[in-house]
């Protein structure tokens, strides 16, 4: 999937697929951020109110905190702190709701990801909508699928 095959409105970033798994298993994973967004999250990321930290290098960090949390159905995190290094305005993320919404159709069940608040006008949009594409359609499907995902170390 290209960024081009992602929605894109003009209040979200948005990323859809479908797995083979049941949904309570793309839940699972989806709160294993560590087994495929980055090895070095700080912090717990599978309950709800938990608040945790993501670091890429020093170009990324971001706290999250998980605001909803409705098992095989729907994760929400808000992002609490934020900061971007490559763009004017650094803390573009900080107040966005990372969003995902996981539903059985027919055999399958899609998994939906949504960065609210990620938007073409945002500076930082071109860097961050191709990573979550990579992250989401790539990293997060794969250890759904197979158990193994592919994470920042």
């Amino acid at each position: 999937m290209s960024i081009a095959d992602a929605n894109v409105s003009t209040q979200a970033f948005t990323v859809t697929f479908t797995v083979d798994q049941p949904p309570d298993e793309a839940f699972a994973a989806i709160n294993n951020v560590r087994g495929w967004w980055s090895r070095s999250i700080e912090g717990s990321t599978d309950k709800l109110g938990d608040e945790w930290t993501y670091r890429y290098l020093h170009m990324h960090r971001s706290k999250q905190r998980i605001t909803e949390l409705v098992p095989g159905k729907k994760i929400e995190w808000l992002v609490l702190d934020g900061y971007v290094k490559c763009v004017e305005n650094k803390t573009e993320w900080t107040g966005t709701t990372i969003v995902f919404d996981i539903e059985k159709k027919g055999g399958k069940t899609e998994v939906r990801f949504t960065h609210v608040g990620l938007l073409p006008s945002c500076e930082c949009y071109g860097a961050c909508s191709e990573g979550w594409t990579s992250y989401i359609n790539d990293s997060l499907r794969s250890l759904i699928t197979t158990g193994k995902g592919e994470p920042n170390e």
